[in-house]
């Protein structure tokens, strides 16, 4: 990892962040197409910027931070205005399954920071339930966009969301487990270095920063 900041993978990260508000204005305005394809775009830009970063050697400490913030920042943007009444025409989103996975987000990072600052590990590894919680959050919320196209895909979209809540769930005891039970897991001799990335959109390696 080096400490470039004008890397490939970090103006992409950046164009990331530039779309949401694209996003969420596609919602307002009720153009559910525009808005699947501005997430859609997201989504394939977050594995274009994570192949650059490996295949090209242009990992940085700022795509550490920065590819992961842009992921959940874009997810938790759809998640609050896919879940507000009348602001998409397709189905809608339960108000406390958004709560829920907000909140469990914020804990992971409150929890996070408290490791950190107590015992100086600032490197936490995904577990296979994140990872399958990243995948079903996605895969829902295209589905839940495709349902202001197709009515018909209301209960499909219901269907993942509660998947997703379920992952999310199950991930997120694992993590409490990990940081309460076994802290001494989260540090370097649990298979972590100064080599491992926690961004640069890698759903195999980091998934979300390792956070999800």
């Amino acid at each position: 990892m080096t400490d470039r900041t004008l890397t490939w993978p970090n103006l992409i990260s950046a164009l990331r962040l530039i779309l949401i508000p694209f996003f969420v204005i596609a919602i307002l305005e009720r153009r559910p197409g525009e808005a699947l394809i501005i997430f859609l775009v997201a989504g394939v830009s977050d594995l274009i910027d994570g192949f650059i970063a490996r295949h090209w050697h242009q990992q940085s400490v700022l795509g550490a931070y920065l590819d992961p913030a842009a992921d959940k920042l874009m997810m938790t943007a759809a998640l609050v205005v896919l879940s507000i009444p009348g602001l998409h025409p397709g189905w809608q989103i339960p108000v406390w399954i958004t709560v829920l996975l907000i909140t469990r987000d914020v804990l992971i990072v409150v929890i996070a920071l408290i490791v950190h600052v107590a015992i100086g590990v600032s490197r936490f590894p995904p577990s296979v339930f994140s990872k399958w919680n990243t995948g079903f959050q996605i895969i829902a919320v295209i589905a839940v966009l495709l349902t202001g196209l197709m009515p018909s895909l209301d209960g499909f979209a219901a269907v993942l969301i509660y998947i997703a809540l379920g992952t999310a769930a199950v991930s997120g005891f694992e993590y409490g487990y990990r940081f309460v039970y076994r802290a001494s897991d989260l540090t370097p001799e649990y298979g972590l270095d100064q080599d491992t990335e926690i961004g640069e959109g890698n759903p195999e390696e980091t998934a979300d920063g390792g956070f999800d």
